[in-house]
């Protein structure tokens, strides 16, 4: 497993019930302020193995990325159910919301 990829894991399980991250935001805390891509590569394969908090995170407007299915539904109802707020036009209030992780370089 590479540096960056042990960084996100460990970014992403510390993003606390009620707050969310976008893309951008973990990989630029992981080191690699153009991973955004690279996040959704990890979440996607590692969701399950690493128990990691998938639904929260979020695109960089503040809104779920997913397409309309059922795990978008999903995000949104995790998201809601710890107490994240989301406008008329689905955004989630980054300023509010958004988690800022200690940087340990």
């Amino acid at each position: 497993m590479t540096p960056f990829t042990e960084q996100v894991i460990r970014i992403v399980q510390s993003i606390p019930e009620g707050k969310v991250m976008t893309y951008g935001g973990i990989a630029y805390a992981a080191g690699s302020p153009r991973g955004a891509r690279q996040v959704v590569r990890i979440l996607h394969s590692m969701s399950g193995k690493y128990k990691l908090p998938w639904h929260r995170v979020v695109n960089a407007k503040g809104m779920i990325s997913l397409a309309e299915d059922e795990f978008r539904s999903l995000q949104k109802l995790q998201l809601l159910g710890e107490g994240v707020v989301f406008d008329e036009r689905g955004v989630i209030d980054l300023a509010l919301y958004q988690f800022q992780p200690e940087l340990n370089d």
